[in-house]
């Protein structure tokens, strides 16, 4: 078999990502709503706060409420000058959610594809070489990474390339429109995850060079000055909290966990083999074991040849030294040693979270997979006339990597997921527990709930046996919630709502003092009373264990509950209704304080 390319610029690449975003999109109208969305830091959290956003048309909107956790500030929500928000802005919440999927693909090809043939310049109108680089950028995009920030993931290419140019041109004409470029590259990043980092790893790279060539790159300083300005623009938000407000936030009473040095190590080891939820790439199952064997080849050699200098100027060892520094800052998060220096040193970063650097190996591990693909393409066009067909060995591997990321089971993949139980439900008739976006979310019965309770703007209630997002999103304010970045004194408020749950199950006190990112009504009996399932298997208890007077003082209205509440003259709340339709798999209760 030959991929036939002479001439045609490397169109089979985009031929290939054309027929999966197509195949992807199709998918998606025909399933619509009935899609499997990943729950966890998904739906329970940015879905929600997207359609708050909306539901209230707050987006551009300063010195306002957001209707969750008794009324946080919206500064707290995602800034309106950012890509994945202005989607939200424009379309439906769950058309919004897939827009956001192929516009991170889009993203991310065009980002590695201009990165890797700056790279390989000498090659970029060979046509397999652009096919190569468009298919590892394909492949940088379907990695089932954060979803919410899977368009800031996509572009790293993106900024790392702008940069390159501007190293490269330095005082040119051409300075202007990349400093433009790159001080709008915000739009389509975020701070806190990435550029943070990215400001981090600029500075140093700017050091490095400066002795490496022994002159000073104006533009790349010009460069950061102009990313950093851009980061205050585009989250100007997110700067004037931290730079202005001096209310105090759960932020800085979460308790750090503290590792000795040898579980650090482990950690590290652990990390650079798994990675993370947030990140899971599954590079473990193909494209780490293909790039260590290469790394070594490559390594010994350079050894062999005595050309160890060569050691020290090679993208790929770059990659996975970075890959590797990336591991130790991960590990080295959990010393207490390490905390303490900076600490002392840098306060404000006190309690950040450094370890994000782990954010930046997806990306790197694509990097060195294009770079080992086009060193065998090279090798293999120059044997190309002994056995024709080898040439689509850098193919093939590009597209087992591909295969190992659609069909693995990850938290993030909603494709395999969506696939999967629909296929379990229409052809075979199982029953799936799961439930789907539109079930989850449940519009239909909670447009009926609210008309029956005459519902207003401004009733503040509670959930109890599901996550609070579901009521946010169908336009009911909620005292509970999820956000890692709120007032402390709230916390402490609702507290005392909780606070005979919490008395009664140790793990969920520590849970929550030590955390509080959830602020949710919990079980006193259960460890998770909480489920995106249909059925509630888990609750073993049905009596809701609250301190319903500091509710009442904190202005809730109703508790609107999955779970039939036992002791409710106990507890001192009443049933006002149940209520359940058939577009839903939910029996709501609603009760109101007494």
């Amino acid at each position: 078999m030959e991929i036939k390319t002479k001439g045609k610029k490397g169109l089979f690449g985009f031929g290939v990502v054309g027929i999966f975003l197509f195949a992807v999109s199709v998918f998606y109208v025909l399933i619509g709503e009935n899609s499997y969305i990943a729950v966890q830091d998904n739906l329970d959290l940015f879905l929600a706060q997207f359609a708050m956003l909306k539901n209230e048309g707050i987006f551009f909107s300063h010195g306002v409420s957001a209707p969750f956790l008794g009324g946080v500030s919206r500064d707290v929500l995602p800034s309106e000058f950012s890509l994945y928000t202005v989607i939200f802005m424009i379309f439906p919440p769950f058309a919004a959610y897939v827009v956001g999927y192929i516009l991170k693909v889009i993203i991310a090809v065009v980002s590695c594809r201009l990165l890797f043939l700056d790279m390989t310049v000498n090659d970029k109108d060979n046509a397999h070489v652009q096919n190569l680089a468009t298919l590892v950028g394909l492949l940088y995009g379907i990695l089932n990474l954060f979803p919410a920030f899977a368009i800031p993931f996509a572009s790293v290419p993106l900024i790392v390339f702008l940069l390159r140019k501007a190293y490269k041109n330095g005082l040119n004409r051409r300075l202007f429109g990349l400093i433009l470029l790159i001080f709008c590259y915000p739009f389509i990043s975020y701070f806190s995850y990435l550029g943070f980092f990215i400001l981090g790893y600029l500075f140093v790279a700017i050091i490095w060079l400066w002795i490496k060539d022994r002159k000073l790159s104006i533009s790349l300083v010009i460069a950061l000055m102009a990313l950093g300005l851009g980061y205050v623009a585009f989250e100007y938000r997110l700067f004037s909290m931290m730079l202005f407000s001096d209310a105090e936030t759960i932020r800085e009473t979460m308790v750090q966990t503290y590792l000795p040095f040898n579980e650090i190590i482990g950690e590290s080891f652990d990390i650079f083999v798994n990675g993370m939820m947030h990140v899971d790439d599954l590079h473990r199952l193909f494209v780490m074991p293909l790039c260590l064997v290469y790394l070594v080849l490559l390594n010994v050699r350079y050894v062999v040849k005595k050309n160890v200098k060569d050691i020290f100027t090679d993208y790929y060892n770059l990659c996975f030294l970075i890959i590797v520094f990336n591991c130790l800052v991960y590990g080295l998060y959990y010393s207490k040693a390490v905390e303490h220096v900076i600490e002392t040193l840098l306060p404000p970063l006190t309690g950040f979270q450094y370890n994000r650097t782990i954010f930046f190996n997806p990306f790197l591990w694509c990097a060195m997979l294009f770079i080992l693909v086009y060193r065998l393409y090279k090798w293999l066009s120059i044997r190309q006339n002994k056995v024709k067909a080898l040439i689509i060995l850098p193919y093939m591997l590009i597209i087992v990597a591909a295969l190992v990321v659609l069909f693995a089971p990850t938290k993030y993949n909603d494709l395999y997921h969506t696939a999967k139980l629909t296929v379990r439900d229409k052809v075979y008739g199982h029953d799936n527990d799961a439930l789907n976006y539109r079930e989850f979310y449940s519009t239909e019965l909670f447009d009926e709930i609210k008309s029956d309770l005459k519902y207003e703007k401004g009733e503040y209630c509670v959930a109890y046996g599901m996550h609070p997002a579901i009521l946010e999103y169908n336009g009911i304010y909620t005292l509970d919630g999820y956000l890692g970045f709120y007032p402390q004194s709230y916390k402490e408020a609702f507290r005392e709502v909780i606070a005979p749950a919490l008395e009664r199950m140790e793990p969920t006190r520590l849970y929550y003092d030590e955390w509080g990112a959830r602020c949710y009504l919990y079980s006193g009996t259960d460890l998770s009373i909480v489920m995106a399932t249909k059925s509630m298997a888990e609750v073993t208890d049905n009596d809701i264990y609250i301190n319903a007077a500091a509710l009442k003082k904190l202005g809730c209205k109703y508790i609107i509950s999955r779970i039939d509440i036992s002791n409710t003259a106990d507890v001192g709340i009443r049933l006002i209704g149940s209520y359940s339709n058939v577009s839903s798999p939910y029996t709501i209760y609603v009760y109101t304080i007494v």
